[in-house]
Protein backbone atom coordinates (compact mmCIF):
# COMPACT_ATOMS: atom_id res chain seq x y z
CA UNK A 1 0.00 0.00 0.00
CA UNK A 2 2.58 2.43 0.89
CA UNK A 3 5.21 1.53 -1.72
CA UNK A 4 2.33 1.39 -4.24
CA UNK A 5 0.18 4.47 -3.49
CA UNK A 6 1.71 6.84 -0.68
CA UNK A 7 5.30 7.03 -1.38
CA UNK A 8 4.24 8.53 -4.75
CA UNK A 9 1.93 11.09 -3.20
CA UNK A 10 4.00 12.27 -0.65
CA UNK A 11 6.74 12.58 -2.78
CA UNK A 12 5.25 15.24 -4.82
CA UNK A 13 3.72 17.14 -1.98
CA UNK A 14 7.02 17.50 -0.06
CA UNK A 15 9.10 18.04 -3.05
CA UNK A 16 6.59 20.86 -3.60
CA UNK A 17 6.76 22.10 -0.64
CA UNK A 18 10.40 22.10 -0.44
CA UNK A 19 10.63 23.31 -3.57
CA UNK A 20 8.58 26.29 -2.98
CA UNK A 21 10.02 26.97 0.26
CA UNK A 22 13.71 26.84 -0.91
CA UNK A 23 13.11 29.16 -4.06
CA UNK A 24 14.97 31.98 -2.22
CA UNK A 25 17.90 29.63 -2.35
CA UNK A 26 16.91 28.12 -5.45
CA UNK A 27 17.01 31.54 -7.31
CA UNK A 28 20.22 32.50 -4.93
CA UNK A 29 22.07 29.78 -6.37
CA UNK A 30 21.12 30.37 -9.85
CA UNK A 31 22.70 33.66 -10.02
CA UNK A 32 25.61 32.30 -8.50
CA UNK A 33 26.32 29.95 -10.81
CA UNK A 34 25.93 32.16 -13.49
CA UNK A 35 28.25 34.61 -12.14
CA UNK A 36 31.08 32.19 -11.30
CA UNK A 37 30.42 29.13 -13.87
CA UNK A 38 28.45 30.68 -16.76
CA UNK A 39 25.68 29.22 -18.83
CA UNK A 40 23.88 26.94 -18.81
CA UNK A 41 22.88 27.22 -14.94
CA UNK A 42 21.35 23.77 -14.93
CA UNK A 43 23.33 20.78 -15.46
CA UNK A 44 21.41 17.75 -17.66
CA UNK A 45 21.89 14.64 -18.21
CA UNK A 46 20.44 11.09 -18.92
CA UNK A 47 19.81 8.82 -16.38
CA UNK A 48 17.96 5.20 -16.18
CA UNK A 49 14.92 4.94 -14.11
CA UNK A 50 12.50 2.99 -12.55
CA UNK A 51 12.44 -0.04 -15.48
CA UNK A 52 15.31 1.71 -17.09
CA UNK A 53 13.28 4.13 -18.49
CA UNK A 54 15.64 7.26 -19.62
CA UNK A 55 15.22 10.44 -17.82
CA UNK A 56 16.57 13.86 -17.88
CA UNK A 57 18.29 14.97 -14.41
CA UNK A 58 18.41 17.94 -13.42
CA UNK A 59 21.56 19.50 -11.47
CA UNK A 60 23.06 22.74 -10.67
CA UNK A 61 25.92 22.56 -12.90
CA UNK A 62 29.73 22.84 -10.56
CA UNK A 63 32.47 22.93 -13.54
CA UNK A 64 33.38 26.02 -15.95
CA UNK A 65 33.73 25.30 -19.66
CA UNK A 66 37.67 26.11 -19.86
CA UNK A 67 39.28 24.66 -22.81
CA UNK A 68 42.50 24.10 -23.87
CA UNK A 69 44.19 25.69 -27.04
CA UNK A 70 43.17 23.05 -29.39
CA UNK A 71 39.49 23.49 -27.99
CA UNK A 72 39.04 20.55 -25.90
CA UNK A 73 37.88 20.69 -21.99
CA UNK A 74 39.93 20.66 -19.53
CA UNK A 75 39.96 17.99 -17.01
CA UNK A 76 37.47 17.75 -14.77
CA UNK A 77 39.95 18.50 -11.20
CA UNK A 78 40.73 21.76 -13.37
CA UNK A 79 37.49 23.05 -13.98
CA UNK A 80 35.68 22.33 -10.58
CA UNK A 81 36.20 25.26 -8.55
CA UNK A 82 35.75 26.19 -5.08
CA UNK A 83 32.57 27.54 -5.62
CA UNK A 84 31.54 23.72 -7.06
CA UNK A 85 32.95 21.69 -4.47
CA UNK A 86 31.43 23.93 -2.17
CA UNK A 87 27.60 22.60 -4.02
CA UNK A 88 28.70 19.54 -3.99
CA UNK A 89 29.83 19.19 -0.20
CA UNK A 90 26.75 20.37 0.81
CA UNK A 91 24.63 18.98 -1.84
CA UNK A 92 23.40 21.74 -2.35
CA UNK A 93 24.03 21.14 -6.48
CA UNK A 94 21.00 18.35 -6.37
CA UNK A 95 18.36 20.94 -5.28
CA UNK A 96 17.26 21.15 -9.39
CA UNK A 97 16.33 17.13 -8.49
CA UNK A 98 13.08 18.28 -6.90
CA UNK A 99 11.51 18.70 -10.33
CA UNK A 100 12.86 15.62 -11.13
CA UNK A 101 10.50 14.23 -8.08
CA UNK A 102 7.98 16.31 -8.72
CA UNK A 103 7.42 15.01 -12.59
CA UNK A 104 7.96 11.57 -11.31
CA UNK A 105 11.43 10.90 -12.66
CA UNK A 106 12.66 10.43 -8.93
CA UNK A 107 11.68 9.56 -5.50
CA UNK A 108 12.39 11.21 -2.22
CA UNK A 109 14.23 7.96 -1.17
CA UNK A 110 15.53 5.19 -3.67
CA UNK A 111 18.51 3.71 -5.26
CA UNK A 112 20.62 6.58 -6.92
CA UNK A 113 20.39 6.93 -10.61
CA UNK A 114 24.02 6.33 -12.21
CA UNK A 115 25.02 6.22 -15.57
CA UNK A 116 23.21 5.11 -18.82
CA UNK A 117 26.82 3.99 -19.78
CA UNK A 118 26.40 1.29 -16.79
CA UNK A 119 23.68 -0.60 -17.91
CA UNK A 120 24.99 -3.31 -19.34
CA UNK A 121 27.50 -4.16 -16.56
CA UNK A 122 24.98 -4.79 -14.02
CA UNK A 123 24.20 -8.87 -12.91
CA UNK A 124 20.55 -9.87 -12.73
CA UNK A 125 19.51 -9.46 -9.61
CA UNK A 126 21.47 -5.65 -9.76
CA UNK A 127 19.14 -4.83 -12.22
CA UNK A 128 16.17 -5.16 -9.96
CA UNK A 129 17.50 -1.73 -8.62
CA UNK A 130 15.46 -0.02 -11.37
CA UNK A 131 12.14 -1.72 -10.28
CA UNK A 132 11.61 1.27 -8.31
CA UNK A 133 11.74 5.18 -8.72
CA UNK A 134 15.89 6.31 -7.98
CA UNK A 135 15.98 8.42 -5.40
CA UNK A 136 17.06 12.12 -4.44
CA UNK A 137 18.83 9.75 -1.20
CA UNK A 138 18.80 6.16 -0.53
CA UNK A 139 20.15 3.19 1.82
CA UNK A 140 23.50 3.19 0.14
CA UNK A 141 24.01 6.86 0.75
CA UNK A 142 23.33 7.01 4.31
CA UNK A 143 25.63 3.76 4.68
CA UNK A 144 29.26 5.30 3.08
CA UNK A 145 28.01 7.49 0.65
CA UNK A 146 30.68 8.12 -2.31
CA UNK A 147 32.86 5.81 -0.20
CA UNK A 148 31.19 2.49 -0.82
CA UNK A 149 32.32 -0.08 -3.04
CA UNK A 150 30.34 -1.02 -6.13
CA UNK A 151 28.97 -4.41 -5.17
CA UNK A 152 28.03 -2.74 -1.50
CA UNK A 153 26.20 0.08 -2.88
CA UNK A 154 24.51 -2.48 -5.04
CA UNK A 155 23.50 -4.72 -2.23
CA UNK A 156 22.13 -1.81 0.08
CA UNK A 157 20.02 -0.52 -2.93
CA UNK A 158 18.57 -3.99 -3.50
CA UNK A 159 17.80 -4.17 0.37
CA UNK A 160 15.50 -0.55 -0.06
CA UNK A 161 13.80 -2.20 -2.78
CA UNK A 162 12.93 -5.59 -0.65
CA UNK A 163 12.09 -3.70 1.89
CA UNK A 164 10.17 -0.55 1.39
CA UNK A 165 8.15 1.14 4.10
CA UNK A 166 7.02 4.80 5.78
CA UNK A 167 9.51 4.13 8.59
CA UNK A 168 12.72 2.99 7.04
CA UNK A 169 12.35 6.14 4.32
CA UNK A 170 12.12 7.88 7.59
CA UNK A 171 15.17 7.16 9.05
CA UNK A 172 17.16 7.38 5.91
CA UNK A 173 15.74 10.95 5.70
CA UNK A 174 17.04 11.60 8.85
CA UNK A 175 20.56 9.78 8.37
CA UNK A 176 20.75 12.00 5.47
CA UNK A 177 19.85 14.93 6.76
CA UNK A 178 22.80 14.20 9.52
CA UNK A 179 25.54 13.35 6.81
CA UNK A 180 24.88 16.48 4.64
CA UNK A 181 25.27 18.86 8.17
CA UNK A 182 28.37 16.84 8.93
CA UNK A 183 29.71 16.30 5.58
CA UNK A 184 30.92 12.76 6.80
CA UNK A 185 31.74 10.31 3.29
CA UNK A 186 31.22 13.04 0.72
CA UNK A 187 34.37 12.36 -2.30
CA UNK A 188 33.82 15.94 -3.81
CA UNK A 189 34.67 15.53 -8.04
CA UNK A 190 34.66 12.21 -8.05
CA UNK A 191 33.03 12.01 -11.30
CA UNK A 192 35.52 10.18 -12.43
CA UNK A 193 35.22 7.47 -9.68
CA UNK A 194 31.74 7.18 -10.43
CA UNK A 195 32.45 6.25 -14.06
CA UNK A 196 34.61 3.63 -13.38
CA UNK A 197 32.46 0.95 -12.95
CA UNK A 198 32.04 -0.57 -17.05
CA UNK A 199 35.78 -0.43 -16.56
CA UNK A 200 35.82 -2.33 -13.60
CA UNK A 201 32.98 -4.53 -14.54
CA UNK A 202 34.75 -5.40 -18.11
CA UNK A 203 37.58 -6.03 -16.44
CA UNK A 204 35.87 -8.84 -14.71
CA UNK A 205 33.84 -10.01 -17.36
CA UNK A 206 37.24 -10.40 -19.64
CA UNK A 207 39.12 -12.41 -16.42
CA UNK A 208 36.20 -14.82 -16.32
CA UNK A 209 35.90 -15.47 -20.01
CA UNK A 210 39.81 -16.31 -19.71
Amino acid sequence: MYAKYIKRILDFTLSLIALIVLSPVFVIIAILVKIKLGSPVIFKQQRPGKDEKIFTLYKFRTMTDEKDENGNLLPDAKRLTKFGKMLRSTSLDELPELINIIKGDMSIIGPRPLLVSYLPYYTKEEKHRHDVRPGLTGLAQVNGRNTTKWDERFKYDLEYVKTICLKNDLKIILKTIKKVIKKEDILVGNEKVMENLNIERGKNNASKKS
